[in-house]
């Protein structure tokens, strides 16, 4: 008899331990994060609900694999009383200490919205593309149309200052500042305007207190300010040669020689060219620095703030010439003298 209870006895033991490695392995398993699969998973947590029933939502929308091993974690981790109600993001394959960060932080979703990004140096007819590609169906010639229109911006400071040129092709070329947006979804054409408009401004209050003063000094509105920073964002990618290229457009400037900037061609054409040719540099407008004296009727691309800070303060130089090197840089060789520049030139063939 004492043989068969101790059999029987060990046989409990045996099957105990298993039981244990069984429910350990599995509990293991049921504390690894979901598989991911980068789509998020959006949520409620209603106001109320304890732990458990949180518990019960995060395994019915994958986030979690186990609700029931899930609250034995949050006892173990002394966590759960501070969840919060809301709306929830979450993505499957988070940890689950991540998971109860998120719920005890109360990470509320935002209300959908617009999101966009306008890189530096496009034209306002560039911008009107890219906003094209809007989910929602943005309106193109809509946008269009309120950039042209004097009176929405009559009382805008720095708006309400762009000149009656009738040669401007588009009267907010330059005053949309280039920035990553968050808006509405309802969002309609003129509210994209006139928040791009207003950047500009907040954008501003970042540069030195004393560049309304440098303006004044150099003699230039603040239109051909950024008419200058345009050209400036359009002929350069290195940040460091920004106010060397400020510097070539107002050495010649000051001597009446022509700017011959390849840029404003490639403004006037709307749709750029790998290359320009001779016949390119013959266009008839008042934008094509390469037949009129000085600077183009207004800006040919909404500058970078840098590319505005440089034309304030630029590199004093004797330069007059630039031109790309042939090594793939995009970085520039600068000249004082018309020998050296075709010297440059010739270099940057040679690669």
């Amino acid at each position: 008899m004492k043989r068969i209870a101790w059999i029987t006895l060990w046989c409990v033991l045996l099957v105990l331990v298993l039981a244990g490695i069984g429910t350990a392995m599995y509990a293991t398993y049921a504390m690894k994060p979901t598989e991911a699969d980068g789509k998020e998973v959006r949520f409620t947590v209603p106001s109320g609900y304890g732990s458990g029933r949180i518990a019960n939502i995060l395994e019915q929308n994958g986030l979690i694999r186990d609700a029931r091993v899930f609250r034995y974690y949050l006892i173990y981790k002394k966590e759960g009383g501070r969840f919060k109600a809301g709306e929830y993001a979450m993505t499957p394959g988070m940890e689950l200490d991540e998971i109860i960060d998120t719920l005890n932080a109360g990470g509320t979703t935002r209300e959908e919205g617009l999101r966009f990004t306008i890189p530096e140096g496009m034209t306002v007819l560039q911008i009107a593309d890219k906003l094209e590609e809007l989910p929602g169906g943005f309106d193109r010639e809509a946008f269009l149309a309120y950039a042209e229109n004097k009176q929405e911006f009559a009382s805008v400071k720095w708006a309400s200052d762009i000149p009656d040129d009738a040669r401007l092709r588009h009267r907010l070329e330059g005053y949309l500042f280039p920035e990553t947006y968050e808006m509405k979804l309802e969002s309609t054409a003129p509210d994209i305007v006139k928040r791009m408009v207003a950047e500009l401004d907040k954008k501003l209050a970042r540069l030195p207190a004393d560049w309304p003063d440098m303006l004044k000094q150099r003699g230039l509105t603040f239109h051909q300010l950024l008419t200058v920073a345009s050209l400036i964002e359009r002929e350069v990618v290195h940040d460091e040669e920004r106010p060397l290229v400020a510097s070539v457009i107002y050495n010649r400037m000051k001597i009446g020689m022509k700017l011959q900037i390849d840029a404003t061609i490639q403004y006037v054409l709307d749709k750029p060219k790998e290359k320009l040719y001779e016949k390119d540099l013959l266009i008839d407008s008042p934008y094509n620095t390469y037949k009129i004296s000085g600077l183009p009727p207004g800006p040919i691309a909404s500058p970078s703030l840098q590319s505005i800070e440089a034309a304030l303060y630029p590199q004093e130089t004797n330069y007059l010439f630039y031109v790309t090197k042939g090594d793939g840089s995009q970085k520039h060789a600068f000249a004082e003298t018309y020998d050296q520049h075709l010297k440059n030139k010739a270099d940057s063939q040679k690669r």
